[in-house]
């Protein structure tokens, strides 16, 4: 599945002024890191937004928003938003922040051996 290069550029253009910034192609999309953590991505045309167990309870209360499941477990920090609730500038700006403001406290995920 191809991921929607126009929501890519658009948080590329967000995240372009801060330090540290990286990204990597994963879940079927593109993912942009922050400091070498996961922030947010892009998988089809929805964000994967990494927000933290709290704001991601209160975010499900939104009809376009849905929890993020690996092998049918809830990943309890992420999210997946889909267009119609970040359609709009101020929306789209609310999530990016959400996901910057939750980044420092991620915990980086352990680097895999070869």
């Amino acid at each position: 599945m191809a991921y929607n290069t126009k929501l890519a550029d658009r948080i590329r253009e967000a995240l372009v002024d801060l330090p540290n910034i990286t990204e990597k192609e994963m879940f079927r999309g593109v993912c942009f890191m922050v400091n070498d953590k996961m922030c947010v991505c892009v998988s089809g045309d929805e964000m994967m937004c990494r927000i933290g167990a709290e704001e991601a309870e209160m975010a499900l209360e939104n009809n376009y928003v849905r929890q993020m499941m690996s092998r049918g477990i809830p990943m309890k920090d992420y999210v997946y938003v889909s267009e119609e609730a970040w359609h709009n500038q101020k929306d789209f700006d609310s999530w990016v922040k959400l996901c910057l403001d939750f980044n420092p406290k991620a915990k980086a995920s352990k680097k895999k051996g070869k």
